[in-house]
């Protein structure tokens, strides 16, 4: 399974989480300590938002291992954003290694990455596409489950009345930290709702992140039996210095709470923390993180 790290808080250099701490996610790509295999070479993705440009996010997609990309290395030290997601890929057997298979996904405001597995995906994939809005059905270029399940995820924007508009808007604006986490929760419910009808018992692990680069929502969920959710932390404060503390001019708009959500922790700082599994985090740029329960049928706890 992959790994990736989300950050929300005011702009950073790419670098202070992808390349420069101890354990970054360029480390993690060729030494991860907590799943079996160490080795995340399939690829990997970075998405950020320039908010002051647009609200439609950036995205850097590439089919090399991260550990030796010098594009990477060279852009991760002068790019700098308050929304950024990053996910090393290891591919599931059967899925192919290509750029439309590289997380994250993004549709117009909003971007989504994965570690897990639709349980009996192959076998369950015409199901998820039935009955799909227009805009949703649009979302899925390649294969991979996890591109399903972010059509899912639109279909449930679009039907509560959030439109997505694939050009870049502020459609996304109202939706809020609380209405992100409702809305991946209740994809992930209709999913599952398919898999344990037609997918013959197989478990699915459910450990996504989904931005519209203001707020996101960050789930840790398995219903394995016999195994335990993928692991994640969050640190909620400055894990390093934001890029623009040294230029007074440019603070304007740029300050707010920090929080970094990792499936390893970047360092050694005491201040991570385990989401607890089966939970979703609530991100906020401008609010303390929330941590909400999933019940057994997927449901926000009240």
């Amino acid at each position: 399974m992959c790994r990736f790290t989300l950050y929300l808080g005011p702009p950073v250099r790419l670098s202070t989480l992808l390349t420069e701490p101890k354990h970054s996610l360029i480390h993690q790509s060729y030494h991860a300590e907590e799943r079996a295999e160490p080795l995340n070479g399939d690829g990997f993705g970075i998405g950020w938002y320039a908010p002051r440009l647009t609200s439609e996010p950036a995205v850097y997609h590439q089919i090399t291992p991260a550990w030796n990309n010098r594009n990477l290395f060279s852009m991760a030290k002068v790019l700098t954003s308050s929304c950024v997601m990053a996910h090393i890929r290891a591919a599931s057997p059967g899925s192919d290694v290509n750029l439309a298979n590289c997380h994250p996904f993004a549709y117009g405001d909003y971007l989504l990455m994965h570690n897990g597995r639709i349980g009996a995906f192959r076998q369950i994939r015409r199901r998820l596409l039935e009955g799909l809005t227009d805009e949703a059905f649009d979302v899925v270029k390649g294969s991979t489950d996890t591109e399903h399940l972010f059509a899912v995820f639109v279909d449930e924007l679009v039907r509560n009345g959030c439109p997505v508009d694939p050009g870049g808007s502020e459609a996304s604006v109202g939706t809020g930290a609380r209405g992100l986490a409702e809305r991946l929760v209740s994809a992930m419910r209709r999913v599952l709702a398919v898999v344990h009808t037609d997918g013959d018992g197989a478990s699915s692990f459910l450990n996504v992140a989904v931005s519209d680069g203001r707020h996101a929502a960050v789930s840790r969920f398995t219903d394995a039996a016999n195994e335990g959710a993928e692991t994640l932390y969050y640190l909620h404060g400055e894990l390093y210095e934001p890029a623009g503390r040294a230029f007074p001019e440019r603070r304007r708009g740029d300050e707010g709470e920090a929080v970094v959500v990792s499936s390893e922790r970047l360092t050694d700082d005491p201040r991570w923390q385990p989401v607890l599994p089966g939970t979703v985090l609530a991100l906020d740029r401008h609010a303390p993180p929330q941590m909400f329960a999933i019940g057994e049928e997927l449901a926000l706890a009240v």
